[in-house]
């Protein structure tokens, strides 16, 4: 008879300082990745590419499978997959339903590689499953250079675009009518997309990726509306998932990506229940002021 399931088998905080010197680097990859995809997870939510988001992953998933079954380097194999993603995307995909149906045809198709390149590999089970849930220990001083300095990029190559990208994502016919290249506007923007995906698969895993790209800039955009309030928060609360995910799974049994996942998840609907208390809040002010006018 299996015995009930204790805290214990969750979370076990012995030697926990001797553990958090092992993933030293992990937890740096992860506080950047936090805040660049908190950053760039704005963006997604205001053009509404969320799914897109999810087809680059496959795609990178598609890329790292390859690099791990062929000997090559993981992080370049999965770059090489989100990047290829995007720029089919950014192509083919102007307009929204172009770019649904495009993201409909990438999505099955890369993970149908994945599978395919992982069924083939005849190496440790837990390189394979890490592709898709995220590998806590798996980021070596070199993978951590790496991904700085892909984020890095990503960071840099927003904050150049920031303004004529935020236009365009806001209002993309008055944009292009002002003379912004929107075409290359989009392009570059799903270039870094898929840039910080690969990033984002590296640590948390492919299945999940959107946890970091998308839920804290949707949390941030329901308590914030303005246009420095909404990227901070958004920053702040990818720093919290994803550092807070790590420190969780260090003392845990299971992978990093539920951590995460699960702290991204609350803290949207911690924020929604704040938004849901101010909407009441401004009804029942209007409330009251439609009732003195009416007096």
């Amino acid at each position: 008879m299996v015995g009930a399931l204790e805290w214990g088998d969750v979370f076990s905080f012995d030697d926990y300082g001797a553990l958090l010197q092992l993933v030293g680097n992990s937890v740096v990859a992860g506080a950047v990745l936090g805040i660049v995809g908190g950053l760039i997870g704005v963006f997604i939510m205001q053009r509404d590419m969320a799914f897109a988001v999810h087809g680059v992953s496959e795609l990178s998933f598609a890329g790292a499978a390859a690099a791990l079954l062929f000997g090559g380097s993981v992080v370049v194999g999965s770059i090489a997959g989100a990047v290829a993603a995007a720029a089919l995307i950014g192509l083919l995909g102007a307009r929204a339903r172009d770019r649904n149906s495009i993201v409909g045809v990438l999505m099955p198709f890369g993970l149908g590689l994945g599978i395919l390149f992982l069924s083939l590999y005849e190496g440790r089970s837990a390189n394979r499953f890490s592709l898709l849930t995220g590998q806590i220990v798996s980021v070596s001083s070199p993978d951590l250079g790496w991904l700085i300095g892909i984020s890095v990029v990503v960071l840099v190559g927003l904050l150049l675009v920031w303004n004529p990208l935020r236009f365009d994502s806001l209002d993309g016919q008055s944009a292009e009518a002002r003379g912004v290249p929107t075409s290359a506007v989009s392009l570059v923007f799903m270039l870094l997309l898929g840039l910080i995906v690969a990033v984002a698969v590296h640590i948390i895993g492919a299945l999940l990726v959107m946890a970091l790209l998308v839920t804290p800039a949707a949390a941030a955009m329901r308590v914030s509306h303005g246009p420095l309030g909404v990227p901070l928060l958004a920053a702040l609360f990818g720093f919290v998932s994803a550092v807070g995910g790590i420190l969780l799974a260090i003392a845990g049994t299971l992978p990093v990506s539920p951590y995460i996942t699960t702290i991204s998840f609350l803290i949207y609907v911690v924020c929604r229940a704040i938004a849901w208390r101010q909407d009441r809040a401004r009804a029942a002010r209007s409330a009251q002021v439609a009732l003195r006018v009416a007096a």
